[in-house]
Parts: structure tokens; C-alpha cells; sequence
């Protein structure tokens, strides 16, 4: 894309050979359209850089003064620039690994699933792990010929790898889908008794006759995850590079890591060293190793305030399951299976644990809950803790998803400063069949109610929770001004009242993002100061038709006026 690049002097021609320089630009770029997220000037044509910062905002040709024989000009050439889009939930290295093994993603049926795991077995020797993620079993437009509590069995999993254990996470990563070999290995095998299959947190889904279907959902999926061989350093380095390399692609210039050990954060440190992050990077430590937490309480948050890039001052607790495999913890049962209301996958008493422990500390606490009864828990036990330290202000904490909220709930998000973190592109993929989990009132009541809680007060930072979705924010966007699937159905919407409209989707994934991870004085807008952070767009995604959102690409990645990615 030669034609971006133009240190030409018809440039200087053209904002005039008389007009002195005020103060020269390392990069301007002109001739766009350059929505900038800031209230006292919503629009401009032009922005210079200097020093990996925002020099000014303006037109085009007053943009010109900051041009000298040393500014790298970009000609945008009418495309459309916007602050560089934030993930505000998602999983880093999950999405480097989820490249390195099955991508079960885009899989549409129950034998696809299985003539992948074949190929897979042909080239792998025999006792290797066969593993991967990323299927969902309502979104197969066939259903399998066997279904037991609304998941397949593994008969033909068993049929082409029996040699080979295969473990494979579901899209949501909250159950999991094991052949024989695998459950033998952990030693689940034919299971009664009074409550069979049930797991403290979780499930080992059973058939009439007590044996295992291969499925298992929340923490029973750890029960053979945990026999998973170890990844290797080595491994992980080329994850991470596959997972930046992603990011920059899809014009991510910030993200929220949702949850993350010591090693990964250890590594992400070392890309940082050696110069190889793209993209600035906020780590939620993992509430699943106590002992992680106990470390950071001694230490306190790591706040980069030199150049942005790597900071971990929040916790993230996983508190409940998700919509599909049933795991969300919900008030009253689901309506496709009687009796079962999903499952609290941590104490409560952890969430108030660590909310008392990491308001004096100056941690922020970041909550998953994504059934209505695992949202009405965590804000209980938030309220409490705040209770406890009336003098701390701006705490920020956070619920992770707040996928479906009992009415009474939703006002206390704004009452209470809780950020919804949420992402919009589970609207696309699952409302078609979470009505079926829900029922109509549920889902109209207190299901992906944006609008309801943006009128309450809260501030809601959008994302795609990769790579249980892809981390492309362009159908996240798109769900979120449009509500429908990524087919365009149905006419209008689910729920229309709930859309975002075009500034609040764009702000959703900029400035609320920044919110979210106290940096809104940093990046999130294009202002005179703040970091030149900048996506790049091929079409005007804040005024073509909804339907065109989708065809638009990323074309642009700039992260601290440095260009990370363009397309060529």
C-alpha cells in the first residue's frame, strides 16, 4: 500500500511553502476521516505524532504546519481513523495456542468435528494428545443422531482416535469433549450413585445407563485437562507471537487480558524487553491459584506509567459458567432443562474475600457471572465491600459478561460505579438459541441489556472474549449497533430497543475501554497529549449501512505513533 507512505514535497506544496513550521511532526497522517471520541471535537481530517504522542487534531490543512523534510506523511486518502480499538475481555494466550492446535471454531457439524480429529490422528504417533477448541454444538446446523442433556457422545470420537487421547474445549472454554482413551486416563468410567456425574462446580455428563458421554462441563472439565501434557516455553513464545500478530491484524492496540498466570505475564514482560509487543497490554491475575494472589497482595499493583505497555492491577474471579453448556448460574431453572439452574463455580465467600483484601491494596477485582443469579451474588458481595471502605473512591471494579441480569439488578451497575465488561458479538452468536436456555421473558428482561445499563449509569467496554469468538472487532461492531447475526437476521434486531447507537459501539471500544483499565487520561481518544494510538479502516464505519459494517477491514494499526501493521 505504497500510496499511504508520502514523504513528498507536493505535500509541503500543498499546505504551502510559506507556512512556517511550528513545531515539526515524527508522522502526520491527512486527508481522512478522523473520528476522535472527544466530545469538544468530534471530527477532523488530520493528526500529527510526536514522540509516540498526540501533537494535534485538525484539518487537513491546518494539520500542515507541523510538516517538515523529516515528517513521515501518510496519505490516508479518505479512509476513516478512529482510537486505536481496545479489548476490553479476552484471553492472549488462548488465542496464540488456539492457532497452534484444532481450530474448531468455524466447524458446523457433529462428523466435521470428528473428520478433523481423524486427520489429525493420522499425522500424530500413537498416546499423543489430540486437543483443540472452539466447538459449540447449537451452533451445528445438524444436529448429531445422539443427544444426551443437549450434547453429542463421543461413539465416533472413540471410533477414529482410540489410540490417541483427545480433549477439546467448547468455544465458551466452560465444558470440554474427551474420548474414551482420555477418560480412562483420568479414570472416569461408568459413574452411579445418588447424585451421579456431579462434580463439585461442574458435571460429567452421563447416559440412562451411567456412562460417560465424553462431555464435561465447568470444573469437572480439569478432572482430564489437568493430564494434558505441559506446554513449552518455546511453545508459548510462539503463541504469543501468533496471538500479537492477530491483535495487530484486527487493529487491537490495547488489550485486557482476562485472566493470566505469572509465566504469562512473565513472558509478556520479556516481549516487552526485547521490543516485540505491538500492542499495550492490561493483565488480570488469575483468582485461580491463591497463591498467585497472595504473592501480588505482598507486591502491590504493577502500574506502568513510563510507556503503557504491560500493567497488572486487577484479579479476575471466575464465578459461574456460561449459557451453552448450562453453566451459567441462573435464579430459577433453565427453561430447556428443568431442575438444573447451572453452577457456582467459586465460593461466594471468595468474592468477598478478595474484594476486602484488594480495596486497600489498590487492585481492582474483575468478576465473571454471566447467569443472573452469579451477577446478583458478586454485586451483593461487592456492595459489602465497599461497605467496609466508605473513604476508597474509584474503584472500578467489574463484572465480566453480565450476560443476563435480573431486572433489579441492572440499576445497581450505575448505583454502585461497576463496569460492565461486555461483548457484543455474544449477542450475534447466541441469542438465537439462548431463548431457548432463558425463555422470552428472561431474555427480553435483563438479557444483553446495554442500553439498560448505560441509562443506569454504568459504563459498558465492549470485546469479543477470544477465542471463544475471533478477536475481529468489526462483527462485534456490528452487533452492536445492529443486534442481529452476522447473516443479518432478524429484520431489525433482537430486542432494538437495547442498540448501541454508532457513538456509543465506537466509544464502547475506545474510551470505555481506557475507563476500564483507569488509562481514559492516556489513550482512548484522539486529544492533543494522549497516546497516538489509531486504527485505520478501509469504509466510514459511523455512517455506511449497517449491513456493510461487515465488509470493512482493517487497513491500519498504529500503536504509540509507530505503524504495526498496514496492509500492503
Amino acid at each position: 500500500m505504497k500510496q499511504f507512505y508520502s514523504i513528498l514535497f507536493s505535500a509541503l506544496l500543498l499546505f504551502s511553502c510559506s507556512t512556517n513550521v511550528v513545531e515539526p511532526a515524527d508522522l502526520v497522517f491527512t486527508n481522512g476521516i478522523v473520528y476522535t471520541v472527544d466530545d469538544s471535537n468530534p471530527k477532523a481530517e488530520a493528526v500529527a505524532v510526536k514522540d509516540g504522542l498526540i501533537l494535534a487534531v485538525g484539518s487537513s490543512e491546518e494539520i500542515g504546519q507541523y510538516i517538515s523534510d523529516e515528517t513521515q506523511v501518510v496519505d490516508l486518502l479518505g479512509m476513516t481513523m478512529t482510537p486505536g480499538l481496545i479489548e476490553s475481555h479476552a484471553h492472549l494466550m488462548g488465542i496464540g495456542y488456539n492457532k497452534l492446535e484444532l481450530d474448531l471454531m468455524y466447524v458446523k457439524t457433529y462428523d466435521e468435528l470428528v473428520e478433523k480429529v481423524a486427520e489429525a490422528v493420522e499425522k500424530a504417533n500413537p498416546g499423543d494428545w489430540i486437543t483443540g477448541r472452539g466447538w459449540h454444538q447449537d451452533k451445528w446446523i445438524e444436529k448429531p443422531k445422539t443427544i444426551v442433556k443437549g450434547f453429542q457422545t463421543n461413539d465416533q470420537l472413540n471410533e477414529v482416535s482410540p489410540n490417541n487421547p483427545v480433549f477439546l474445549r467448547h468455544a465458551s472454554g466452560h465444558a470440554s469433549f474427551a474420548n474414551d482413551k482420555a477418560l480412562d486416563m483420568a479414570g472416569i468410567t461408568n459413574l452411579t450413585g445418588e447424585r451421579p456425574g456431579e462434580v463439585e462446580g461442574g458435571e460429567i455428563i452421563l447416559d440412562d445407563l451411567g456412562n460417560p458421554t465424553g462431555v464435561l462441563t465447568e470444573r469437572a472439565s480439569g478432572l482430564v485437562g489437568r493430564l494434558v501434557p505441559q506446554e513449552t516455553p518455546e511453545r508459548a513464545e510462539e503463541a504469543l507471537t501468533l496471538a500479537l500478530k492477530e491483535l495487530a491484524e484486527k487493529g487491537i492496540t490495547s488489550f485486557h487480558d482476562a485472566g493470566s498466570g505469572q509465566e504469562t505475564i512473565d513472558l509478556i514482560q520479556k516481549f516487552k524487553e526485547e521490543g516485540k509487543l505491538t500492542s499495550r497490554h492490561y493483565v488480570m491475575l488469575t483468582g485461580r491459584s491463591p497463591e498467585l494472589l497472595e504473592e501480588w497482595y505482598i507486591k502491590g499493583p504493577m502500574i506502568d506509567t513510563a510507556d503503557h505497555m504491560l500493567t497488572v492491577r486487577s484479579i479476575k474471579l471466575n464465578c459461574d459458567g456460561a449459557l451453552g453448556p448450562r453453566g451459567a448460574w441462573l435464579l430459577e431453572d433453565y427453561t430447556d432443562r428443568p431442575g438444573h439452574r447451572g453452577h457456582e463455580t467459586l465460593p461466594m465467600e471468595v468474592v468477598t474475600e478478595v474484594s476486602e483484601k484488594a480495596i486497600p491494596l489498590g487492585f481492582q477485582v474483575c468478576s465473571h457471572a454471566i447467569g443472573d443469579r452469579a451477577n446478583q451474588e458478586v454485586l451483593d458481595r461487592y456492595e459489602a465491600a465497599f461497605a467496609k471502605y466508605p473513604d476508597a473512591k474509584n474503584l472500578r471494579f467489574r463484572i465480566e459478561h453480565a450476560q443476563h441480569i435480573h431486572p433489579d439488578d441492572i440499576p445497581r451497575f450505575g448505583e454502585l460505579g461497576v463496569i460492565a465488561a461486555m461483548q457484543a458479538i455474544h449477542l450475534s452468536s447466541d441469542r438465537p438459541w439462548a431463548i431457548d436456555r432463558l425463555g422470552e421473558e428472561r431474555i427480553v428482561d435483563g438479557a444483553y441489556v446495554w442500553q439498560k445499563l448505560m441509562k443506569s449509569g454504568a459504563v459498558v467496554a465492549n470485546g469479543t472474549d477470544a477465542p471463544v469468538e475471533p478477536v475481529d472487532p468489526i462483527p462485534s461492531f456490528f452487533a452492536s449497533v445492529s443486534r442481529q447475526t452476522l447473516e443479518g437476521t432478524p429484520e431489525g434486531g433482537y430486542e432494538a430497543s437495547q442498540k448501541m447507537t454508532r457513538q456509543e459501539a465506537l466509544k464502547s471500544y475506545t474510551l470505555d475501554g481506557a475507563y476500564a483499565e483507569f488509562e481514559e487520561n492516556y489513550k482512548g481518544s484522539i486529544e492533543v497529549g494522549k497516546a497516538a494510538d489509531f486504527t485505520v479502516f478501509d469504509k466510514d464505519i459511523m455512517e455506511i449501512p449497517d449491513a456493510d459494517i461487515l465488509k470493512s477491514k482493517v487497513m491500519m494499526t498504529i500503536v504509540g505513533g509507530k505503524i504495526v501493521y498496514s496492509v500492503q
